[in-house]
């Protein structure tokens, strides 16, 4: 059987009381480590907590070479850990559904997702959100502009968008050189994002949250990551009020 874990957002305790009674029976523990990161625990943090060995999983492991990972779920429970909520990510998807395709058993047990936990931090109503985007470091000869597309799109339907930043070993994207990044996107187009809001450490004891022109997020410490960033459209009154209240606006 392969049972996909949600860890939840920041650290070990977040996990749910059934998603760590899956972890301590399971026969094999695997951590995802390429779509997000728990960053208030260690690997060898959580194998101390869940009393397990905990193997790490890169892209190329679960994309193009998940042969392992299946074949001990034909023999026995393995567990697939990755933090927030383990369907967000298509990848995981993907992996359960190759597992179906095989006859093996699956299972998901849910964690807390940024994507709703961007709703309570910033105080933005959840189904005003249109399609996300992630926000990738350029390249040398290489500079996309989706994520721009995709925001302007969602702002001419009056819609909010969460941007993912991007996390490439040890390097994590800050909400500082995202607003950068679009603020040139947005240059080279002739217009501009009026309004910015960005979150660091959801889920934390001291989450940061401030909302205001891409100006005055670039000058703010947001500390360490992981950040994320969002994009409102024209704001409801409750919104700005929140705002206001909790994001410095």
């Amino acid at each position: 059987m392969l049972t996909f874990v949600g860890l939840g957002l920041f650290d070990k305790t977040d996990i749910s009381e059934k998603g760590l009674r899956c972890i301590r029976e399971a026969d094999h523990v695997f951590l995802e480590c390429y779509t997000s990161l728990l960053m208030g625990s260690s690997r060898e943090e959580l194998e101390e907590y869940y009393k397990k060995p905990v193997l790490p999983l890169f892209r190329e492991d679960v994309e193009q070479h998940p042969d392992n990972v299946l074949r001990l779920a034909q023999e026995g429970d393995v567990a697939f850990l990755c933090a927030g909520d383990p369907m967000v990510s298509t990848t995981h998807a993907d992996l359960r559904m190759r597992a179906g395709a095989l006859g093996i058993r699956t299972a998901i047990i849910h964690g807390a997702s940024i994507s709703s936990a961007v709703c309570g931090l910033s105080g933005l109503q959840n189904y005003r959100f249109g399609k996300s985007c992630s926000l990738p470091f350029p390249q040398k000869n290489w500079f996309p502009t989706t994520p721009y597309e995709v925001i302007e799109k969602n702002l001419t339907q009056n819609l909010h968008t969460l941007v993912y930043l991007d996390i490439q070993n040890n390097r994590y994207m800050t909400i500082p050189e995202a607003v950068s990044l679009l603020d040139q996107m947005a240059a080279a187009k002739g217009t501009a994002i009026p309004l910015y809001v960005g979150i660091a450490r959801a889920g934390s004891d001291a989450p940061v949250v401030r909302a205001g022109k891409g100006s005055i997020l670039a000058d703010v410490e947001f500390g360490p990551p992981l950040h994320i960033l969002i994009i409102p459209a024209v704001l409801h009154d409750m919104e700005r009020e929140y705002l206001e209240m909790f994001a410095g606006l």
